[in-house]
C-alpha cells in the first residue's frame, strides 16, 4: 500500500473542510456595499434556535454548553422528534438574563451569561418549526435587517473576537454609521477545521449602509 505523505494528508483535509463548508445552509442575504474590509448585507428574515448559558463568564465553556443543548434539539429533542440539518453560522454574544430571550440584540456587559444560537433551516416557518423539548432552548424570529460584517480567520477565542469587534466598531464610527445594539460573533466551521481555513465573522445591526 502506498504511504500517504503529509502533503497528501493536508490536501485531503483541505478538500474535506471545503466541501463540508459548501454543503451547509446559511441565512439568505444580499451584499449592499463595502467599506474597506467591512461588508454591508441585507439579511432576509430567518429563525434562530437559541439558549442562554447564564452565570458563565468563560466564552469557551458557555459555547460548549450551549452547543450541546442546541445539538440535542436538532438531533431530535423536539416536539416531533425530528432531526434537522446543521446550518451555519453558530452565533454567540454576551447576554443579560433580564432580556435574554426577547430582545433582538442583547445589550448587556459580558459576565452575566452568553447567548448561543443556531440558524434554523430555511424550510421551516414560525408555525412549522419543531419546538424544543428543553425549556432552556427557544425559537426566535429575526426580522429583515442590515448587518455590518467583518470576516476573519483563526481560532474561535475571546481574544480574537474582541480584537475584530473593536476593529468593526471603530470602522463604523469613523464612517458615521449608526450601530444598533452589540456585535455578535459567528463561526462557520467545525472545531476540527484548520484555523487558517476557518471563516469567522463579527457582525452588528446598523440603521443603514453608508
Amino acid at each position: 500500500m502506498q504511504t500517504i505523505t503529509w502533503r497528501g494528508l493536508l490536501a485531503l483535509l483541505l478538500i474535506v473542510n471545503w466541501t463540508s463548508v459548501m454543503a451547509i445552509e446559511e441565512p439568505e442575504y444580499s451584499v449592499i456595499t463595502h467599506l474597506d474590509e467591512v461588508e454591508f448585507r441585507l439579511y432576509k428574515p430567518y429563525l434562530l434556535a437559541e439558549t442562554l448559558v447564564a452565570g458563565e463568564r468563560s466564552q469557551k465553556r458557555a459555547a460548549n454548553m450551549g452547543f450541546r443543548r442546541l445539538f440535542d434539539y436538532i438531533s431530535g429533542a423536539n416536539s416531533v422528534q425530528s432531526k434537522m440539518a446543521m446550518t451555519a453560522p453558530v452565533q454567540q454574544q454576551p447576554a443579560s438574563q433580564k432580556i435574554a430571550m426577547t430582545a433582538p440584540v442583547q445589550q448587556t456587559p459580558a459576565g452575566e451569561g452568553w447567548l448561543i444560537a443556531f440558524v434554523v433551516p430555511g424550510k421551516f416557518t414560525e408555525e412549522s418549526v419543531p419546538q424544543p423539548d428543553n425549556p432552556d432552548v427557544s425559537i426566535r424570529a429575526v426580522p429583515e435587517q442590515v448587518m455590518a460584517v467583518l470576516s476573519y480567520t483563526g481560532r474561535w477565542t475571546e481574544e480574537n473576537h474582541q480584537r475584530h469587534r473593536q476593529a468593526l466598531l471603530a470602522a463604523l464610527s469613523a464612517a458615521d454609521v449608526e450601530v444598533l445594539g452589540q456585535p455578535v460573533t459567528a463561526a462557520y466551521n467545525s472545531p476540527f477545521s484548520l484555523p487558517f481555513m476557518r471563516r469567522n465573522e463579527v457582525m452588528v445591526a446598523v440603521a443603514a449602509a453608508p
